[in-house]
C-alpha cells in the first residue's frame, strides 16, 4: 500500500511539473511573440467577457490603437499616475515595495507597489489576487515582458489593455466612451483624467468624477508637467 501511494505521488509530480513546464514554455513564446503582435484579449478581459454573459446591461469596449495614434498626453498621464520611474527601472520599483511593506507594518492602507510592467504581466495572463504564488508568478511574467520589450511597446500595450470603466478596456475604448473622441486627440487634462480612475476604475468613474478623482486629476497634471510635459516621452521613440 505504501508503494502504491508513493508511486501514484510521484506520477502526480510529474504530470505537475510537466504542466507547469509546458504552461512556462507557451508563456515565454507567447511574451517574445507580443513584441511584435498585439494582444487580441487579456485574462481580465476575457473574465469580463465571460462575466457579461449573465449580464444584460453589460457592455465590453475595445479597440487596438497603435503607439503613434494615441495622444502623447495619454501616456505621460499613466506613468505620472502609475509609475514615475517606469523609464528607468527593470519592472520593479523597490522603493515602492519598501513603503508599501512599512505601511502595512503601521497597519495603515497599503499603497499600490505594482509598476506599467507588473500590471501589464497581470492583466495578460493572470487573475486578480493578493497571493504569492500569483505575484510569484507575475514576477517572473514581469523579468519576461522587460527583456523581451522595449520600454514603448510595454506602455503601448499597457494603454491597450488597462482598465478604465466597467466593461471600457483601453485608452481608445476610453476615449470615444467618456469624450466621443479617438484617443489621438485626448487634451492633457482629459488623460489626466482617465489616468485618475486607474488605481480602482469600477469605484471611480470618468464620466461622473467625485471630489477625489477631480483631486487626483490636478495633481497627475502636475506630475505631468514637472516631468517635462509630453517632450518627456521623446525617449521611448
Amino acid at each position: 500500500m505504501a508503494k502504491r501511494r508513493k508511486g501514484w505521488f510521484a506520477r502526480a509530480l510529474r504530470t505537475l511539473l510537466l504542466v507547469l513546464a509546458a504552461w512556462a514554455a507557451v508563456t515565454v513564446l507567447a511574451v517574445v511573440a507580443m513584441r511584435w503582435i498585439d494582444p487580441p484579449t487579456t485574462a481580465f478581459m476575457l473574465r469580463d467577457r465571460i462575466g457579461g454573459l449573465f449580464d444584460e446591461d453589460h457592455q465590453f469596449r475595445h479597440e487596438w490603437r497603435d503607439w503613434d495614434e494615441i495622444s502623447k498626453y495619454a501616456a505621460l498621464a499613466v506613468v505620472a499616475a502609475e509609475d514615475q520611474q517606469f523609464p528607468s527601472h527593470h519592472g520593479f520599483d523597490f522603493k515602492q515595495i519598501d513603503k508599501a511593506l512599512a505601511d502595512r507594518e503601521r497597519g495603515r492602507r497599503v499603497r499600490g507597489a505594482s509598476t506599467i510592467s507588473q500590471q501589464v504581466a497581470k492583466n495578460l495572463f493572470l487573475w486578480p489576487g493578493q497571493s504569492w504564488f500569483r505575484k510569484g508568478l507575475e514576477a517572473g511574467i514581469t523579468v519576461l515582458i522587460e527583456l523581451a520589450w522595449p520600454k514603448r511597446r510595454i506602455l503601448e500595450v499597457y494603454l491597450n489593455v488597462a482598465e478604465f470603466g466597467r466593461g471600457t478596456w483601453g485608452v481608445q475604448a476610453a476615449s470615444r466612451r467618456f469624450f466621443r473622441k479617438d484617443a489621438s486627440r485626448l487634451t492633457a487634462a482629459e488623460a489626466a483624467l482617465l489616468a485618475a480612475v486607474l488605481p480602482s476604475p469600477r469605484r471611480y468613474r470618468a464620466d461622473a468624477p467625485g471630489p477625489y478623482v477631480r483631486k487626483r486629476q490636478a495633481w497627475i497634471q502636475r506630475q505631468m508637467a514637472a516631468l517635462g510635459g509630453p517632450a518627456y516621452l521623446a525617449g521611448f521613440d
